[in-house]
């Protein structure tokens, strides 16, 4: 079972969403079509794969957690969309999976190993294609004042070793120039996009348990006491139990 095995039914409905104003704003910069195909690296539930699905013309997502391809599967079903799944790491993927004319990047840059990473995307991007390194964050400047101790309480129940590993993930976002240094591609422009939504103290509880370091697996019988303990401390935030989250979502576009 794989690290993220307990995490996939929970993912998808926790995680802070990428809204269909991203997907858009991000199409019409980069003048997508139906021309044009995609392939979503670590692809988990397929959030990005099947967000860009109405603006490309063939999509791809690759992952090495049987769960999450099952958790994509059943949401490309739901929203009636061709998804062709692979199972597999990235930097694995066979000389003939073809190339194509968007390759993104969620929430997974920061597991894949830096030279094979970059050696598959030489053969994986087209001549004048893109990648997108997109992100999905709650804002961290004040406008979400629940913020810090909701990060408080995770820390508290995550494990330290994994903690720092997801920690990794936003230097690696921030840094993609260096991560692309030495290489054709260049970090070229950001695209961030912003919006809000309410949502409960108790699922953002039950966000806790989508991270690896303190997932289902992890905390085992600790759940229900992570559970109570993040909800008393942020229930005092809260209006009837309810927050304002405050997200931005965000593509960096790297290029040749």
């Amino acid at each position: 079972m794989g690290r993220f095995a307990t995490v996939a039914s929970l993912y998808e409905a926790l995680r802070p969403p990428y809204p269909p104003q991203f997907f858009r704003t991000v199409a019409e910069k980069l003048n997508l079509s139906r021309q044009h195909s995609l392939i979503d690296l670590g692809t988990g539930p397929g959030l990005l794969a099947l967000g860009f699905a109405p603006y490309v013309g063939h999509i791809v997502g690759v992952d090495p957690e049987p769960a999450m391809l099952a958790a994509a599967k059943s949401a490309a079903g739901r929203a009636a969309q061709t998804l062709t799944l692979i199972a597999g790491k990235a930097e694995d993927l066979p000389d003939d999976v073809g190339r194509f004319d968007v390759v993104t990047i969620g929430r997974a840059l920061h597991w894949m190993d830096r030279e094979a990473t970059l050696a598959r995307l030489e053969r994986l991007v087209t001549p004048e294609g893109v990648i997108l390194v997109c992100a999905s964050f709650s804002a961290a400047d004040g406008r979400n004042p629940w913020l810090d101790d909701y990060n408080t309480a995770r820390r508290a129940w995550s494990k330290e070793s994994l903690w720092s590993e997801s920690g990794s993930a936003g230097r690696t976002h921030r840094d993609l120039a260096g991560f692309f240094r030495g290489t054709r591609f260049h970090a070229a422009d950001v695209i961030r996009v912003e919006t809000s939504h309410e949502i409960s103290v108790r699922d953002l509880a039950r966000r806790v348990l989508t991270f690896s370091s303190s997932s289902p697996d992890v905390l085992g019988d600790k759940v229900e006491a992570m559970l109570r303990d993040v909800e008393q401390r942020l229930l005092p935030l809260s209006r009837d139990g309810v927050v304002t989250e405050v997200f931005a979502s965000t593509a960096q576009v790297a290029r040749r």
